[in-house]
């Protein structure tokens, strides 16, 4: 197993990566971080009109309101306060997105520590997860959007390894509200963590709060999610007079865009957004690099062929690994019941957060060697990923 000095070391390692990986990131593309500014100060709204490319703030009452919930703009405080005493003059996004990068894979190595699969799998997995996956590409264009998705990957992972590996009822329940207090989808997987919490520990992981009972667990998990939940409501409220308003209907011209013909949310988009997700094809062109992919969306099973392995039959355990595969499912029809796949991406960023329950089936089904065609599916990946961080990032593709 991985010590504390590698998993360290590896972990500066990808977050180094991350941050060197995008010359020209996106911090201008920072609601949440004015918003957070703005809260340090008692107020939830910019009282000036933003500048022209920040054109999701909602005008209201007097006011330009931000559209993401109140847990993003909670996640950026740390940063704002830095702005507040001076150290930084802009949103640090390259920096944020290192940092989300280290501390998943801080998370991951640990959670694959308490599988006991071997050191090159548990480098080999997360490895995948950080640079086979869109996530690279995406999470280093650095703007408000593609924060809120690590933020929120970071709460996913942090609260299956306290509930699930190292049981700590508390630090799990301010983990999964960063989860869902960035990606309000999240929220549907409470159940499963109450899961993890109620099942009996196995041996030898008799550690943090194991010995409470199942409902003081529950509770103890529950305390940080329920504060900030009511906390959302209220900040929905103060915003637009609806504890269930988000704003993102507001957005001036967004409900005439020709993909929200049925609405922000609909089940009349799944068939296409399914599509997006995992058919979309990249496109083929007479000169060079040849293969270019929509810039817009494209298959994560093409990007991603790793991905595949979740097919695999057998599990550590069966429990386990249906419930993972219920939070994928759960997540995956709300994803596609959104009118639009988002802005310029690669693959489908989305899908950022169904990737630590991607990560446990991975380890649930992992046989004791590597095998020759998971080899051939990780180096596919690597490839991929690094084609695209270069294309979106290094070069003019994205102008074309």
């Amino acid at each position: 197993m991985l010590g504390a000095g590698p998993k360290a070391l590896l972990s500066l390692g990808a977050a180094v990566l991350y941050f060197f990986s995008n010359p020209k990131p996106q911090n201008y593309y920072d609601y949440t971080f004015r918003v957070a500014g703005r809260l340090l100060s008692g107020a939830i709204s910019l009282s000036e009109p933003p500048p022209p490319w920040l054109n999701e703030f909602v005008p209201f009452n007097g006011g330009h309101y931000s559209v993401f919930p109140l847990g993003a703009v909670i996640s950026m405080i740390p940063a704002a306060l830095l702005k507040a005493i001076g150290l930084i003059g802009e949103m640090p996004g390259a920096l944020i997105a290192a940092i989300l990068a280290g501390v998943a894979a801080w998370l991951m190595l640990s959670i694959a520590e308490g599988y006991k699969v071997s050191q090159g799998r548990a480098i080999l997995t997360t490895a995948g997860i950080l640079f086979g996956t869109w996530m690279w590409t995406n999470l280093t264009f650095a703007g408000a959007w593609q924060l809120a998705l690590g933020f929120a990957v970071v709460g996913e992972l942090g609260a299956i390894y306290f509930t699930f590996i190292d049981r700590r009822p508390v630090v799990a329940g301010v983990f999964f509200a960063m989860g869902f207090g960035n990606r309000t989808e999240i929220l549907l997987t409470a159940p499963i963590f109450f899961y993890f919490l109620f099942r009996p520990e196995p041996a030898g992981r008799d550690r943090g709060d194991a010995g409470d009972r199942p409902l003081v667990s529950a509770a103890k998990f529950a305390i940080v999610p329920f504060v900030l939940g009511v906390a959302t409501l209220t900040y929905n409220f103060a915003r637009f007079g609806y504890i269930s308003d988000f704003g993102y209907a507001r957005i001036p011209g967004v409900l005439k865009e020709p993909w929200y013909r049925h609405g922000i949310f609909s089940t009349q988009y799944i068939p296409g957004q399914a599509w997006e997700m995992l058919l979309k094809l990249w496109d083929v062109v007479p000169n060079f690099p040849y293969l270019l992919p929509d810039p817009f969306s494209s298959s994560i099973l093409l990007s991603s062929p790793f991905l595949l392995l979740i097919l695999r039959v057998g599990a550590r355990d069966g429990a386990v690994k249906l419930a993972a595969w219920i939070a994928i499912c759960v997540m995956t029809i709300v994803l596609w019941m959104h009118g639009n796949s988002g802005g310029y991406q690669f693959a489908y960023r989305y899908a950022m957060v169904l990737l630590p329950w991607v990560f446990v089936i991975l380890l649930e089904s992992a046989p004791k060697r590597i095998t020759a065609f998971e080899w051939f599916t990780y180096i596919f990946s690597f490839a991929a990923n690094i084609y695209a961080c270069w294309l979106f990032h290094w070069t003019e593709f994205l102008k074309r």
